[in-house]
């Protein structure tokens, strides 16, 4: 949702000194931030190289606000560390990114006592206007080929500064979430699933959010972008990968394209590994990460059983999963997981 905004005097000078702009003429208020930490606004400017600039303007809420209810201080925490990994990302990270998985160019930065603040490109003005609710083929293979080029360009690098673990529903920092979860085997596997991941020795880093939201298309929808990077960090890239197909899929789009989209998902890895001159066995990496795929998926239905067990996304297709992914764990680790379990 949209509508008008206004900045104050000190956030105008800062604009209007990064993009050499002479004046801001309007200032539009593209989103408010999850929980009421603050608003996204697009400036309007006139007399600079520059049409317009998205400002990023995080503030810590005098009063805490969640849709599912979560306002624990532990919540509260996470959400500031997710903003200072987010600056910390543009301020050393964002610029290796090629333009075959495009990020928002910063600008400028700012972190104060009670605020952060991100400058950043305004990708609508740079040909990335397009923002989807359904996606086509062609938009789904955009997607997966920034995800793919994201994962090549960060393979074996350490995310130093970033989650140490990516994704936002990632098992220690959702202990209150953990512990809401009803459906006991899948709660005393939640370790080893987590460990399974953690474990494969091709690790990357995770968008951490690839949600459909989180991607902006060119014209034609070829070529995406992606924003939004408070929960970037070190992973399996299958997070994301089943996290992005179970944003934009139903139950059953799911089940049928999932497998398609998995094999095209490993070949545009293999293309843009290639042009990385990253140097490893692929046909390794596939095998490992193919087998975590299910274990991926099931790591967020885990995550979401807790947090909102009426979300949509908790269809057959995700217990089904689930199911096959704790039958395969075994009787052996089976009795491993309830002492995981109780270390957490």
């Amino acid at each position: 949702m949209t509508g008008t905004g206004d900045i104050d005097a000190g956030l105008e000078a800062m604009v209007l000194q990064v993009s050499g702009a002479r004046t801001i003429v309007d200032t539009q208020i593209v989103q408010s931030l999850w929980s009421g930490y603050g608003q996204i606004l697009r400036c309007w400017l006139e007399g600079g190289a520059q049409t317009s600039v998205i400002v990023k303007h995080v503030r810590w809420p005098d009063e805490r606000q969640h849709l599912h209810g979560w306002t624990s201080e532990l919540s509260h925490e996470r959400k500031l560390q997710s903003y200072r990994v987010e600056t910390l990302w543009y301020d050393r990270y964002a610029h290796l990114c090629p333009d075959a998985c495009r990020v928002p160019r910063c600008l400028a930065l700012a972190t104060r006592a009670d605020e952060v603040i991100m400058v950043l490109e305004d990708l609508d003005a740079s040909g990335f206007a397009g923002r989807r609710q359904h996606v086509n083929e062609v938009e789904i293979d955009a997607c997966l080929a920034w995800l793919a080029s994201f994962h090549a360009t960060f393979m074996g690098e350490r995310p130093e500064g970033l989650w140490a673990t990516g994704t936002y529903w990632h098992l220690a920092t959702r202990p209150d979430e953990l512990d809401a979860l009803q459906d006991g085997p899948l709660k005393a596997a939640a370790a080893t699933i987590d460990r399974r991941l953690a474990k494969s020795p091709f690790q990357t880093f995770v968008h951490g959010d690839a949600k459909l939201a989180n991607f902006c298309f060119d014209d034609d929808g070829r070529q995406a972008a992606a924003v939004d990077f408070q929960y970037v960090g070190g992973g399996c890239g299958m997070k994301d990968v089943a996290y992005f197909i179970s944003s934009c899929l139903d139950e059953d789009e799911s089940e049928a394209m999932g497998p398609g989209l998995l094999d095209r998902y490993f070949a545009l890895l293999s293309d843009a590994l290639e042009r990385s001159s990253k140097a490893l066995d692929f046909g390794a990496l596939e095998d490992d990460w193919r087998a975590l795929y299910p274990i991926a998926w099931t790591d967020f239905y885990r995550f979401l059983q807790g947090w909102s067990p009426g979300h949509w996304k908790l269809h057959r297709y995700s217990e089904r999963l689930a199911r096959e992914v704790l039958e395969a764990l075994g009787p052996r680790e089976a009795t491993d997981l309830q002492e995981s379990q109780e270390e957490l």
